[in-house]
């Protein structure tokens, strides 16, 4: 069944006003946050194939997308870079669609309608983008989350979770859209995106999902893997371990951990607070020097 440029898998499921969880890669999905988090839904509801792109090609540039060869039992196969769709069911309450999307690099109006096409036929109650994004914080202080929203229900999710709701201003994605059309055709709009230490790179953030877990538990009661508070711990003793061996860093940090109390207090009345020029040099000039998030 084609569903705007999505080939869904027959026999198409009826699903009762699911909320529609996605990441999006690269743009919101620093350390694979996004992607670490609806894989962890995915297996804790047992999800299942609903679709794909038909021609992604049409959406993606394959030589920023790189396909992926692969040998198995000296068979090669080839994946192509692509928008997946999964869903989940649920007894008794709302069922989930999961979406990994890409940033399109063509015909960006049509993907964008296409997803919309895709929420609309399955009567979809929310669209969820979960991810995260590089700030200017500490590894040493909980992760902040910023979020917007738009329709009650998901103004209620950012109250319920204690996420401030950041007014940005600045480049963005176009599936920005997504959530902007949304509200339009009846479905509300929540983002969560968390924000992580500027100078931290892992190939998976277990702090950063642990965090976002924590706003899905709050909201809709999905549980934590406790095993990931532990690997969030080990991580950020490596971080801690690491600074320790560049003492550069120690006022660095110190600067940023004052920052961050500011922060969190005048969030509460006028949002999140600014950096001034100043601290903002003093980032970008350490950032030059080095990586030491690397565990």
């Amino acid at each position: 069944m084609r569903i705007g440029a999505f080939e869904l898998l027959e026999p198409v499921p009826d699903l009762n006003e699911p909320y529609a969880f996605a990441c999006l890669r690269p743009w919101v999905d620093v350390n694979n946050v996004g992607t670490l988090v609806l894989n962890e839904l995915e297996t804790q509801f047992g999800a299942a194939d609903l679709g794909q792109l038909a021609r992604p090609g049409h959406f993606f540039d394959y030589t920023r997308y790189r396909p992926t060869l692969h040998i198995e039992e000296s068979i090669r196969s080839l994946s192509i870079p692509n928008v997946t769709v999964r869903y989940a069911r649920r007894e008794g309450k709302n069922d989930f669609l999961f979406l990994h999307l890409l940033e399109p690099h063509a015909q960006s109006e049509r993907y964008v309608d296409s997803i919309l096409k895709l929420l609309t036929r399955f009567k979809a109650r929310k669209y969820v983008l979960l991810g995260s994004m590089y700030d200017m914080v500490p590894h040493t202080r909980p992760l902040i989350v910023n979020g917007w929203a738009m329709g009650d229900e998901a103004l209620k999710d950012l109250e319920r979770a204690g996420v401030a709701s950041r007014s940005y201003q600045g480049p963005t994605t176009i599936t920005t859209l997504i959530r902007k059309r949304a509200p339009e055709l009846g479905i509300d709009a929540v983002w969560f995106i968390v924000a992580l230490p500027q100078y931290v790179a892992l190939d998976e953030d277990y702090g950063g999902k642990v965090r976002l877990m924590e706003i899905l538990n709050t909201i809709y009661d999905i549980p934590i893997d406790k095993r990931d508070h532990k690997k969030a711990a080990e991580q950020r003793k490596v971080i801690s371990q690491n600074m320790e061996r560049a003492p550069e860093f120690a006022s660095f940090l110190a600067k940023l951990e004052i920052m961050y109390e500011a922060r969190v207090e005048s969030a509460q009345e006028e949002g999140m607070a600014k950096l001034t020029p100043e601290m903002e040099g003093i980032l970008w000039g350490i950032m030059g020097k080095k990586d030491i998030g690397e565990a």
